[in-house]
């Protein structure tokens, strides 16, 4: 039988869910009806059901994957294993993720019947055509990867349940927003990077919000104390999560309307959208500064705060549907398309840029909002860890703090400025940036030691959860962890990843998709960190490698590189015809001359690089013999010289030795004499 308290979190669950959608249905039918997204169509309308059916679907599934996502969020950051409340979060996920995959059938059958205008039907070619639309169309791909996930999601949730099992289903729940932000409004115009981005942001904000939200009012906390400290984890969360809806909030509005549009349909409905987020945030504001600290002070005061969240599930419903609502509204500046493409705006999408100068390098500007967000995040972070450490009276050393916050703003300028404008127009500038992540940025980095700093500023956990800091040690534990910062390993990395990326399909990838393009930003900070970090880390590592063991390493991963390089400069053909050599780049080098500089660069600039790694090496094996001396000179103060005099009586043995050595190799020599 389930107990009271079993009763009372299903109850919890089902007001929940039905006020988000109660809330979410009524906001988007609004929606709909303001800005006509449920509209007859004048050419192959799908019918009243289908128009209607498809946002109402879709609000439904993203509900459900913020329910899905978004608890197991919370339960990787907030609750210990040893508790209740984790197997109670980890049902409402595996509820979510089924109501998702249910949904996410129904919504993707809309979709299909909407835009091919056809009439459901059990005959053969009808299914025929929907698996083409899953497998050769590419938001039917998108759409169908989503529903696969929330159907493996459902299964996984509920035959593993460990806390670190919690954290990877996590990662696999909001890596499933992936493909809906890539066919998101707006993924196919211009800005499409801004785009995809902001609107990939404010899905994973949106569902760590709601999610955690939904969990924190179900598991709540078994006593007044532990509701306290659940709902101060959530806030944090809660809090991280208003700060990126309101950012990718900005950068997807500046692509679609501007101030004087905000009287049209999808100006009004956007505004009400709006209006609900902020009023959402004041609530955060609310759990922070008045109710958390009162959490443990009384009932009264915790009924004050559960009741304030039901409210804000009614408004988080609200704004969900008029989210749903605005996607299917038509934006003011539809209607403005490219008449006559260009060849790189085929490509690219964007119009080709003025011609690169050096001017360029200062005035080109193409943000990235991801890489601008982590940067000013990392800084950020780093900075009020600083700040707790000196707050206590421990000491940080200001170069680090330098190191790392120079490293993030070189990482902005490449993500977002000339070099992330000109790359997809010029081979030389992409490997510029190439050189810098991979080379550059990570040798300012990894002095700044983040995660000793983490350890050291971060309060540790004694309830059994996991916070920052425990999630990032059980990280650098790991046994894959440890394996690819092994310094052999990390240097084959670095080296072989060249080969692997320009002379695979990965560059194609990596240059004709956006999430392709994350995919090599990434992996190139992360070769080049670990193999950095195995040369002159100062965080702990797997294994420390002898000094001439890691300037050896050290030149021979550069020489690689300048093979490579060499190899660029005498190459006859181009690496990716079909898109610099198709770009109707008109200024500058030809394709073929270009990739010859851009060759010349891989294997000139990893110099300044080079010659920095040494240095740094040089220094630590100098400071590390001053250290072993002034070890042993302690040491040998401490026993009044018995070192030395320990020294002295083995050569005095040794002199002994070989006395009595030559004292019978001369006797040995008389006797043969004498005979």
């Amino acid at each position: 039988m389930p107990s009271d308290q079993q009763n009372q979190s299903l109850l919890r669950a089902t007001w929940a869910v039905a006020a988000l959608t109660f809330a979410g249905v009524a906001a988007l039918v609004a929606g709909l009806i303001i800005g006509g997204g449920a509209a007859a169509s004048e050419l192959a309308d799908p019918g009243e059901t289908v128009r209607w059916g498809l946002p109402i679907a879709k609000n439904v599934m993203n509900v459900a994957m913020a329910i899905a996502a978004g608890s197991l969020v919370f339960a990787a950051f907030a609750l210990s294993p040893s508790s209740k409340n984790l197997n109670r979060a980890q049902n409402l996920s595996a509820f979510g993720a089924v109501l998702w995959a249910v949904s996410g059938a129904a919504n993707f059958l809309f979709t299909y019947l909407s835009i091919s205008g056809s009439v459901f039907s059990a005959e053969a070619t009808f299914g025929t055509s929907l698996y083409m639309f899953a497998t050769d169309i590419e938001l039917g791909q998108s759409l169908a990867i989503n529903l696969a996930l929330a159907v493996m999601l459902s299964a996984l949730v509920i035959a593993f349940r460990s806390l670190t099992s919690t954290l990877l289903l996590a990662a696999l729940a909001l890596a499933a927003l992936v493909p809906l932000a890539l066919i998101g409004h707006a993924a196919g115009s211009a800005g499409h990077a801004m785009a995809v981005n902001s609107l990939g942001m404010h899905l994973v904000a949106i569902v760590v919000w709601v999610g955690g939200l939904v969990a924190l009012f179900v598991v709540r906390g078994e006593t007044a104390e532990q509701s306290a400290a659940l709902v101060k984890r959530y806030s944090t969360l809660a809090l991280i999560s208003f700060a990126l809806v309101a950012v990718s909030g900005l950068g997807s509005a500046s692509l679609r309307i501007d101030l004087t549009e905000l009287s049209s349909a999808y100006g009004s409905i956007l505004v009400f959208k709006v209006g609900a987020l902020v009023l959402l945030g004041v609530f955060g504001a609310v759990y922070r500064l008045r109710l958390i600290g009162r959490l443990s002070l009384g009932e009264s005061q915790g009924k004050a705060f559960w009741r304030l969240a039901a409210v804000e599930f009614l408004i988080m419903g609200a704004a969900i549907g008029l989210a749903t609502a605005l996607a299917r509204t038509a934006p003011p500046l539809d209607g403005s398309g490219i008449v006559d493409p260009t060849p790189a705006q085929i490509l690219t999408g964007e119009p080709l840029p003025s011609p690169f100068t050096a001017e360029s390098l200062i005035t080109a500007w193409k943000l990235d909002l991801v890489w601008l967000v982590i940067c000013l995040a990392a800084i950020g972070l780093y900075l009020f860890g600083v700040y707790r450490l000196n707050k206590r009276g421990d000491k940080w050393p200001l170069a680090r703090t330098i190191s790392w916050i120079t490293g993030m703003l070189v990482l902005i300028y490449t993500t977002s400025g000339a070099l992330n404008a000109y790359q997809e127009y010029l081979f030389s500038i992409h490997m510029i940036g190439h050189m810098i992540l991979a080379m550059g940025i990570p040798v300012l980095l990894v002095p700044g030691a983040p995660v000793t700093l983490i350890m050291r500023a971060t309060e540790k956990r004694h309830d059994g959860s996991r916070g920052l800091r425990e999630w990032v040690l059980w990280a650098v534990h790991t046994k894959y962890a440890r394996f690819v910062a092994h310094p052999i390993v990390a240097a084959v990395l670095f080296a072989s990843s060249l080969v692997t990326f320009y002379y695979t399909p990965l560059f194609a990838w990596a240059t004709n998709e956006h999430l392709g393009h994350q995919w090599m930003i990434v992996h190139f900070l992360i070769t080049g960190y670990l193999f950095a970090q195995a040369l002159i880390g100062i965080d702990p590592g797997p294994v420390r490698l002898g000094f001439p063991l890691r300037l050896l390493m050290l030149i021979g991963a550069m020489a690689f590189h300048a093979f490579f390089g060499l190899s660029l400069m005498d190459g006859s053909g181009l690496l990716l015809p079909d898109w610099y050599g198709a770009m109707g780049r008109t200024w500058g080098q030809s394709p073929i001359d270009d990739q010859h500089t851009g060759g010349a660069i891989a294997w000139g600039i990893g110099e300044m690089p080079t010659a920095a790694l040494t240095i740094i090496v040089c220094v630590q094996w100098f400071k590390s013999d001053s250290r072993d001396a002034k070890r042993l000179d302690r040491q040998s103060d401490r026993t009044g010289n018995q070192d030395v005099t320990d020294y002295n009586a083995m050569l005095a043995k040794l002199a002994q030795r070989d006395q009595r050595q030559a004292e019978r190799a001369n006797e040995v020599n008389t006797q043969d004499e004498s005979s």
